[in-house]
């Protein structure tokens, strides 16, 4: 599992130009089943993508194909993370 930290570069507005196709880019893995889950930074200075299922060089040519990425919108910080315990309606995430 990786934990992906994504930090802007550009002012907010910047940021909301391309934010549609993100959300399009954020999707596409949701429907194939690699991103668990994402969401903003607060304040609001980047954002986190949980993602399983891949290796460590399927989720960073993944990250490569955000449009954040693609435009120089932001940076990432790609973390794997081996989940040992977790609440009960989250255990389908240990060894994924």
């Amino acid at each position: 599992m990786f934990i992906v930290s994504v930090t802007y570069l550009q002012p907010l507005e910047v940021v909301d130009h391309h934010l549609p196709a993100h959300i399009g880019f954020l999707d596409d893995y949701f429907a194939r089943g690699i991103f668990i889950a994402s969401g903003r930074k607060v304040p609001r200075t980047g954002g986190f993508i949980l993602a399983g299922g891949v290796s460590r060089e399927e989720i960073a040519a993944i990250v490569e194909e955000d449009p954040f990425k693609r435009n120089g919108v932001a940076s990432y910080e790609i973390t794997e993370f081996a989940p040992s315990k977790t609440a009960p309606e989250f255990a389908a995430l240990i060894g994924r």
